[in-house]
């Protein structure tokens, strides 16, 4: 069954929350795509990847390079599974792909300041359950480490 996580991003960016998440999951050898709704972004979380941490980089490509079955993660714009991604993740309000329940973990990172944001999280949510994923939801404490909501 398909693990859907929600993470509510509050007083924090997708630059800050994502890097952490997506090294968590190379650990765990799992394969990622990162799903965006521009291209522009998409280039910008690319070039984030490289550079958000002096002593380290995620291995990552763009859906547009020829070698994207071999990449580890994979920022995309649209769906589809060109690495043959056990996660992916959606950011900026992506929606909710049809093949979902392909994967063994779906993550949703929203950001609670935008209402816009919190809508489209509440609809992917329903959806999610309807769908019969195992959904959570997360938030962080005042220290920032992520916990576990009902």
């Amino acid at each position: 069954m398909t693990e859907v996580l929600f993470y509510h991003l509050q007083n924090m960016t997708v630059e800050n929350v994502l890097p952490p998440l997506l090294e968590k999951s190379l650990e765990r050898g799992w394969r990622v795509v990162v799903q965006s709704t521009s291209e522009e972004r998409a280039d910008a979380l690319d070039a984030h990847l490289w550079t958000y941490r002096d002593d380290s980089f995620l291995p990552h490509a763009t859906w547009r390079v020829n070698d994207a079955a071999d990449q580890p993660i994979v920022l995309a714009i649209e769906e589809g599974n060109p690495n043959g991604a056990n996660v992916r993740f959606l950011v900026d309000n992506a929606a909710l792909p049809q093949d979902a329940q392909g994967y063994e973990r779906m993550v949703l990172l929203f950001n609670g300041d935008d209402p816009d944001a919190l809508a489209s999280a509440r609809s992917a949510w329903t959806d999610c359950k309807a769908r019969g994923f195992d959904v959570t939801y997360w938030q962080a404490d005042e220290r920032g480490r992520w916990q576990r909501r009902n």
